[in-house]
This record gives C-alpha cells, sequence and structure tokens, in this order.
C-alpha cells in the first residue's frame, strides 16, 4: 500500500505513478488533466510550438521520396501526375488543364526527374534545411497550406509565360516551385523577427541566376512560387496578433482565388477556356 497521496486530488499514488510537482507529487491522471487544460505555447508568430521532429517537413519529404520510387517502377506514374499547361482530350484536341486534370498544378509539386537522383536530393536537401524553422515559426497548418500554394503559384507562372515561351505542351515537374515559395517566406519572416537576411538574399539570388542559365530548368516555376511565397509570407507574418486566425484563413483563399483567376484568363486569351 501507498503511503504517498497526490497533492492534486489526494489519492494515494505509488511509486511508478508518481510525477514530481512543485510541491510533492501528483498522480499521472492529474498531471494529464492539468496538460490538457492548460495554453498552448505560441511562437513570435503565433505558430503552435510543438517539441519533437518536424512532422510536416518530414511527411512532404517522404511522399517526394515514395512518389520518386513509383516513378521508376510504375509505368506511365511521371506523365500522370507532372504539369502540362495543355492536355489532349479525348479527341486529341487541345484542352486547358485547369479544367481537364486540376491536380496537376499541386501534383507536379511531388514528382523530379526520373532519371536525377540530384535533383530530389537537393531539393530534398533544401527543405530539410528550412522546412524545419518556418514550420515551427508559423505552425504546421500554415506551413503546409505555404507549400501548397507556392507550388500553385509555381504552376500559374508556368501558364502565364506558357505563350510568350511557345511552352503549351512543356511538361514541368519537381518541388523547386513550392521550395522557392519557401525561401521568399523565410526571407519575411526572418526581416519581421529582426534576423539577418543577406544569407537568403544571397541564395534566392544564386538559385535564380542558376534558373536562367542552366537549360532544363522551369524558371517560371521558380519566379511564381517565390512571389507567391513572399505574398503569403509577408501576410501571416505580418497579420495583426488579434487577426492571426483570420488572416490565415482568408490569406490562403484571396491568393488561390488571384492565382486561378489569372491562370483562367492566360487560358482565355488563348480561346482554350
Amino acid at each position: 500500500m501507498s503511503y504517498v497521496r497526490c497533492q492534486r486530488c489526494g489519492r494515494p499514488v505509488c511509486p511508478d505513478c508518481q510525477r514530481p510537482a512543485a510541491v510533492g507529487v501528483q498522480c499521472v491522471d492529474c498531471v494529464a488533466e492539468a496538460s490538457r487544460g492548460a495554453r498552448p505555447v505560441r511562437t513570435a508568430l503565433g505558430g503552435r510550438r510543438r517539441e519533437g521532429r518536424p512532422v510536416v517537413t518530414f511527411t512532404i519529404i517522404g511522399l517526394c521520396v515514395v512518389s520518386f520510387v513509383l516513378q521508376q517502377v510504375v509505368p506511365g506514374w511521371t506523365a500522370r501526375w507532372l504539369f502540362v499547361p495543355v492536355l489532349p482530350d479525348a479527341f486529341g484536341l487541345p484542352v486547358a488543364t485547369l479544367e481537364a486534370e486540376p491536380w496537376r498544378f499541386l501534383s507536379a509539386a511531388f514528382l523530379h526527374s526520373p532519371g536525377g537522383v540530384v535533383h530530389l536530393a537537393v531539393n530534398m536537401l533544401a527543405l530539410w534545411m528550412i522546412g524545419p524553422y518556418l514550420e515551427q515559426a508559423l505552425g504546421r497548418a500554415r506551413f503546409v497550406t505555404l507549400y501548397l500554394m507556392s507550388a500553385l503559384g509555381g504552376s500559374v507562372a508556368v501558364v502565364l509565360l506558357a505563350d510568350a515561351l511557345d511552352a503549351w505542351h512543356v511538361g514541368v515537374l519537381g518541388a523547386s516551385g513550392a521550395i522557392f515559395g519557401l525561401f521568399g517566406a523565410v526571407l519575411v519572416v526572418m526581416r519581421r523577427l529582426g534576423g539577418d537576411v543577406r544569407g537568403i538574399l544571397v541564395v534566392i539570388g544564386l538559385n535564380v541566376v542558376v534558373g536562367f542559365v542552366v537549360s532544363g530548368i522551369s524558371w517560371p516555376a521558380h519566379l511564381g512560387g517565390l512571389f507567391t511565397g513572399l505574398a503569403l509570407g509577408a501576410a501571416y507574418a505580418y497579420a495583426p496578433v488579434a487577426r492571426r486566425r483570420q488572416v490565415a484563413v482568408v490569406a490562403p483563399v484571396v491568393v488561390a482565388s488571384v492565382l486561378v483567376g489569372a491562370a483562367w484568363l492566360a487560358y482565355a486569351a488563348v480561346g482554350l477556356v
């Protein structure tokens, strides 16, 4: 029989169930109840501070790796999910991807060059380096929304410049557009929190230059993701404290509406919608 009692409820507590408290010990039930009633600790930008691994960052990396493996072993996996501004319909006529298969605007951000593991490795390294910081600062929901909206922004930029670049039927894939969005958000968040942004400015500048001078890289997707990340990151970082929850919902809706509207107008200009 235990002669030690919980300082909160007064019940006897066995040695295995004792939890140190400010005065005496508490039982596991009282500790759990207190934890449920405690307000979550927030970061400077309102994100919920969580201990442990950055779950969302690792999940995105895992999805990209799994998708890369499927690209190697499942015939047609890459063609099924990459982004192409215009697709052929059942009769072989061109149709806007926005109407035919709109999920491609996002799914392409989880694909990489099937024959180039370096493409995957570079993008995942960048995501691993900046993802945990943003996930902690913004919280999981805002972080995953930022990634997806940046991916959308990259695909929409490809559509907006497809006519000028004669690239309506050119496939685009890779997480680079979404990661450029994270670069943009990191720049804004660090600036908002008073950090030194010179390092991230150099990273952004070098990657933008590489996109223009190295063949096979979709610089429109990079720039589209970057500007989307800057806009959404600014909304998150500079939202009034009392309006952060509302901004977290309204800002992505506004950004998505603008992007989809811009893509629709680009398709309409060439008679595809």
